[in-house]
């Protein structure tokens, strides 16, 4: 149950996955949701049987961002909106891929962060949640979107030293590989996608769901500052654990790294 102090949240990336079961989550504790996606489709549906507010933007558009958000008053912040391009590697990236993916997965944040917390900090009331990444605190190969998440990581403990004493608290959640829409934005070939997010028992958007609604439950006194959750097949760093434990031996290990 969330802490009984908050009583509005906005989330970003509320159309899909992570986003949209936590928004659930929320409707279903009588919060007052303002649910932030560029496809609002879903949101619509979901609209006929609960009430809250929607906001269709496309967070590239920073004028809007600070038009839309500045004007709110809200107690949780879920920061979730991120895609996956560039995850490949920067070998394999394009400057498309990279130009956006910085803007949604780091700029964006950085903005609505700027948007939304001078009032928490003024109110001396809030929860910011950031979804951050195993790929951001572990090495692998996707040094694009690693290293976005490991900006996001950096963002989330800087600020909870910002806000020190503004009684604001600050939460990075850091997901494994979870079934949701990533592996089909982040791979232009559908076999890697595929491949991508098969071998082992992937998380699904209700498990990184329960973990924010924990962490949105503690007392005011208390702040859990990271959590890290995986599957139980898949290693500290997100990738399966038959890769980890033998990647000499293993011919599913070469297999899934690439190695010839």
């Amino acid at each position: 149950m969330i802490n009984k102090i908050y009583k509005s949240a906005l989330i970003t990336g509320a159309g899909n996955g992570i986003g949209y079961e936590t928004l659930k989550r929320f409707l279903k504790e009588k919060i007052k949701v303002y649910a932030l996606d560029k496809n609002v489709k879903k949101l619509k549906i979901l609209q006929k049987k609960f009430k809250f507010n929607i906001i269709e933007l496309d967070l590239i558009d920073t004028n809007k961002l600070y038009k839309e958000l500045s004007k709110l008053k809200i107690d949780i912040l879920l920061a979730n909106a991120g895609i996956g391009r560039g995850a490949e590697g920067i070998l394999k990236a394009s400057r498309d891929d990279i130009g956006i993916s910085t803007k949604i997965n780091i700029e964006s944040c950085l903005h609505t962060l700027k948007a939304v917390v001078p009032k928490m900090v003024k109110n001396r009331k809030g929860h910011i949640v950031l979804m951050g990444s195993l790929a951001g605190l572990y090495p692998q190969i996707s040094t694009v979107y690693g290293g976005q998440k490991g900006a996001i990581h950096r963002i989330a403990q800087s600020l909870r030293v910002e806000l020190s004493g503004s009684r604001v608290k600050v939460t990075e959640i850091c997901p494994g590989r979870t079934k949701t829409n990533f592996a089909k934005a982040a791979f232009e070939d559908k076999t890697k996608a595929k491949k991508f997010m098969s071998g082992f028992t992937l998380l699904e958007a209700k498990d990184i769901a329960d973990t924010i609604m924990f962490a949105l439950s503690t007392r005011w006194r208390s702040n859990i500052s990271t959590i890290e959750i995986s599957g139980t097949e898949q290693s500290p760093g997100g990738v399966p654990i038959y890769a980890v434990k033998d990647p000499i031996l293993s011919g599913n290990a070469k297999n899934y790294l690439g190695i010839k």
